[in-house]
C-alpha cells in the first residue's frame, strides 16, 4: 500500500481523524525531553541577577577581590583577632625603628607599632567608605529615581542643583567644611561626603528610571491602573537599579581614598582617631629615614581601593548584558 502524504492522511481520516491526530501530536510534544516525562524538568527562565551572579562566581577578579574586601571587613570589626597591641601604646625609645620580633612593621615617628595601626587604621576607612556609599546612594538613588519618573518641574530643579554641587571642588569643599569640624569621629566626613556625592548616583538613577519606564511592561502596567507607588516599586526600581548598583561599588573605593586624602590634608579623622591618612601624613616628613612608615599604611591603602574598584569592574561586566 503506497504511503500517504500527510495532507492525504488529513483529508482521509475526516474530522475524527483530524482529532486524533491532533490529540496525539499533544501526546508527543508532552514526552518530549523537559517535558514532566521527559529526560528531566523544564528548566525555569533565569533573571539578569541570576545570570549576573553565575557570572560572577567564575570570574576570578570577582573571587580575589571579595576575598580581600571579606578580609578587611573582619579585621575592621575584630581587629585583635590579629593585632593583640594597642595602637595608641607609643614608646619614645623606639621611634622610627625597623622591623623587630613582635612587631613585623617597625615603630612610627612616635614609638608606636606601625603594624598595629596599619590593622586598626582599617576600621575607620572601611567605615567610611561603606557608610558614605549608602548614604550616597540612598540620596541620590531617590531623588534622582522620582525625578526622572516624575519629569516635569521637579526634574528641572534637579538637574540645576546638580550642576551646582558638581561645581563644587571635592578637596576645597572638604578644607572648608571640615575646618570648623573639631570632632575625631568619622561622622563629619561622612556627612561632607554624602553631601557632595549624591549628585552622581542621581543623575545615574535619573536616566536608568527614564530607560525603564518606557519600557513596554511599565505601560502595560499603567493601562491596567497600576499605581505610581507600584510602578516604582514593582516594575521600575528592579530594573533601573543595577546601574546605581556597579556605580555605588566603584565608588567606595573613591570614597575611602578621599577620606584618606582629607586626614592627610588635616581636615578629615583628626588624632586621637587611627587612620590611614593619618599615619601616611604623619610619616611623609620621615620618608627618607625611615620608609617603613610610609610604605604600610599606603600599602594598605592602595589595596583596599584596587579591591572594590575590581570588584565595580567584574559586576559592572556581569550586571551590563552589552558586555556579555
Amino acid at each position: 500500500m503506497p504511503e500517504q502524504t500527510p495532507d492525504e492522511a488529513i483529508s482521509s481520516a475526516g474530522a475524527g481523524g483530524v482529532m486524533d491526530l491532533a490529540l496525539e501530536e499533544g501526546t508527543t510534544l508532552e514526552r518530549t525531553p523537559g517535558g514532566p516525562e521527559g529526560t528531566g524538568p523544564a528548566e525555569k527562565p533565569r533573571s539578569l541577577w541570576s545570570d549576573a551572579w553565575r557570572d560572577l562566581r567564575r570570574n576570578p577578579v570577582f573571587i580575589i577581590s571579595a576575598l580581600i574586601i571579606l578580609f578587611l571587613v573582619i579585621i575592621s570589626i575584630w581587629p585583635s583577632l590579629i593585632a593583640d597591641q594597642d595602637p595608641l601604646n607609643c614608646d619614645l625609645a623606639k621611634a622610627q625603628q625597623g622591623s623587630q620580633p613582635g612587631h613585623p612593621f617597625g615603630f612610627d615617628g612616635q614609638g608606636c607599632d606601625v603594624y598595629t595601626r596599619t590593622v586598626y587604621g582599617a576600621r575607620n576607612s572601611v567605615t567610611v567608605g561603606v557608610c558614605s556609599t549608602l548614604g550616597v546612594t540612598l540620596l541620590g538613588g531617590v531623588l534622582g529615581g522620582l525625578a526622572g519618573f516624575f519629569g516635569g518641574l521637579s526634574d528641572s530643579v534637579l538637574s540645576r542643583v546638580t550642576d551646582v554641587f558638581f561645581g563644587i571642588p571635592v578637596v576645597l569643599g572638604g578644607l572648608v567644611f571640615l575646618s570648623v569640624v573639631t570632632s575625631s569621629t568619622v561622622w563629619p566626613v561622612i556627612g561632607f561626603i554624602v553631601l557632595l556625592g549624591w549628585p552622581q548616583i542621581a543623575r545615574i538613577a535619573r536616566g536608568s528610571v527614564i530607560t525603564a519606564k518606557q519600557n513596554d511592561y511599565v505601560q502595560a502596567a499603567r493601562a491596567l491602573g497600576a499605581s505610581n507607588t507600584r510602578m516604582m516599586l514593582r516594575h521600575i526600581t528592579p530594573n533601573a537599579i543595577a546601574p546605581v548598583i556597579v556605580v555605588a561599588t566603584i565608588a567606595l573605593g573613591t570614597y575611602i581614598s578621599l577620606e584618606a586624602t582629607l586626614s592627610f590634608l588635616g581636615v578629615g579623622l583628626k588624632p586621637p582617631a587611627v587612620s590611614w591618612g593619618i599615619d601616611i601624613s604623619a610619616a611623609s616628613q620621615y620618608i627618607r629615614n625611615a620608609p617603613h612608615m610610609l610604605l604600610w599604611p599606603a600599602g594598605a591603602l592602595a589595596v583596599t581601593v584596587l579591591a572594590f574598584i575590581m570588584l565595580g569592574d567584574a559586576v559592572r561586566d556581569a550586571l551590563d548584558p552589552k558586555l556579555r
